[in-house]
């Protein structure tokens, strides 16, 4: 039986359309994995697949009535708290005084999300206990939602998701942002649920090697067209893509202290949660540090420290780029020195402005563009562009390209003022082999061509860690 079934389907407004009319089925029993580069239309077939998108009447059908409530669809962009979560700003998950008595539990939210999705029934409670023990969320349900990792996030959103029970579940890039450990627990609930015969996964992926076992079809797209539809998983040939750097960094920048970053002892907490216990890290310039740990380990506090987006830094032994932190400085003064990017600044980024306009931010540090570049900035900016493959993007709305476009551009962002230190949170989030091959090509030639650039890179994949990494901090959970 077809559980969904598009045929010759075209989306009513072109701009959402593929380059040809679309032929996909999903039927009854199947798992499927749709696989492709960053841009070549796999968000666009998701889209109308769930009817986001519309297409023209009879061009698609359901084996169930109302899609809305049988298809649940995990975005990119919900893993860092979902489109309508208008209010979040970059800095918000570090300043206690943004979280009131109204602000939400991870338990509230779960609770809340249960009681709506169903009756409350022991079946359905034992269900959600095994939710909560398989992702070990009894210890997030007293934590704020906007305190969550993304990680920890990531596991939230799949959690609420699944006890609505959908018919068919739609997954965006279900492991990135998760460590080994929750990377296996994830696996073997999908593992799981693909047993189940009233429940079927589709899976979007920009890893061909994270397609699991239990994907029964393989789709690959690109260029917006569908290349193949195999009926088992095969392996994909290797896409190779050619790096060219020419002049990388142009700027004369004045001699910076030994010492980048020293923190002394430091400690922090929110509540009765100790998130970073006496830790001690001195960071020389020229080093290129790995920052690795579980979800919920502190990486991301530790990095809100370093960038003075975390106002407990003042009352730490901290020092940036030679000065104390509270002697004076702005963060303007620190923020100068350091390129980033991280899945919180994908997540504040809500602005639907050109491409080229989000890349030239970063040479003013902000969120958004306040200020005209010159033509020798805007020249910059398109360099970068160019050597990140989306130079084609640069006049295109940065919320009308796939997440794995928004990401080079947010890198582009990073590197736009050839900063001191680099830093880079989850780099390779939603990227295709050849995009992730490229980024890191071009993290190590920047270091190699800037001996005196500082580097740290989080991930929790060892085979994304570029080839100059030469220490590493790992973390533990408190």
């Amino acid at each position: 039986m077809r559980i969904i079934e598009l045929k010759n389907a075209i989306a009513r407004k072109p701009e959402w359309s593929l380059a040809e009319p679309v032929d996909f089925w999903l039927d009854e029993g199947e798992h499927v994995a749709i696989v492709g580069r960053n841009g070549g239309g796999k968000s666009m077939l998701i889209d109308m697949i769930t009817g986001r998108h519309p297409v023209f009447p009879d061009m698609i059908s359901y084996a169930f009535d109302e899609p809305y409530n049988n298809i649940k669809h995990i975005t990119f962009r919900d893993t860092y708290g979902g489109d309508n979560d208008r209010t979040y700003f970059l800095q918000q998950r570090w300043n206690q005084t943004e979280i009131d008595e109204d602000t939400p539990t991870v338990g509230n939210k779960l609770e809340e999300a249960f009681l709506l999705s169903g009756e409350d029934t022991p079946e359905r409670r034992a269900f959600q206990q095994h939710i909560y023990k398989l992702f070990h969320l009894d210890e997030l349900l007293d934590k704020y939602i906007i305190l969550l990792s993304s990680g920890e996030l990531r596991k939230f959103k799949l959690a609420a998701s699944l006890f609505t029970r959908p018919r068919v579940l739609i997954i965006e890039n279900p492991f990135i942002g998760l460590d080994a450990e929750t990377r296996d627990q994830v696996n073997e609930l999908l593992l799981q649920l693909s047993k189940e015969q009233d429940m079927q996964i589709i899976l979007v992926l920009s890893k061909m090697n994270e397609i699991p076992e239990f994907v029964t079809r393989v789709i690959k797209l690109n260029e917006l067209r569908f290349v193949s539809d195999i009926k088992v998983k095969t392996e994909f040939p290797i896409e190779r893509c050619p790096l060219a750097i020419e002049d990388i960094c142009k700027d004369v920048i004045p001699p910076l202290p030994q010492e980048i970053i020293k923190f002394n002892h430091v400690t922090i907490r929110y509540g009765e949660r100790t998130i970073l216990k006496d830790l001690n890290w001195v960071v020389l310039k020229g080093e290129h540090w790995s920052l690795s740990g579980q979800n919920g380990s502190g990486k991301s506090t530790l990095l809100s420290l370093v960038c003075a987006d975390n106002p407990q830094s003042y009352a730490c032994d901290i020092s940036l780029f030679g000065h104390k932190r509270g002697s004076g400085e702005s963060i303007w003064d620190i923020k100068k020195h350091i390129g980033y990017v991280s899945p919180e600044m994908h997540r504040s980024y809500k602005q639907n402005i050109p491409a080229i306009q989000i890349v030239a931010s970063g040479l003013k540090d902000t969120v958004g563009l306040y200020f005209k570049p010159t033509e020798v900035e805007k020249q910059i900016c398109i360099e970068w562009m160019n050597l990140f493959g989306i130079k084609h993007l640069a006049d295109r709305k940065f919320l009308e390209i796939s997440s794995g476009e928004q990401r080079l551009v947010l890198l582009a962002r990073a590197f736009v003022k050839s900063p001191d230190l680099l830093i880079l949170d989850e780099p390779l989030h939603g990227l295709d082999l050849c995009n992730r091959n490229l980024v890191k090509s071009i993290v190590d030639r920047y270091m190699y061509e800037n001996p005196d650039r500082t580097l740290i890179y989080v991930t929790h994949y060892e085979n994304e860690l570029p080839n100059c990494i030469d220490n590493s901090l790992y973390l533990k959970k408190n």
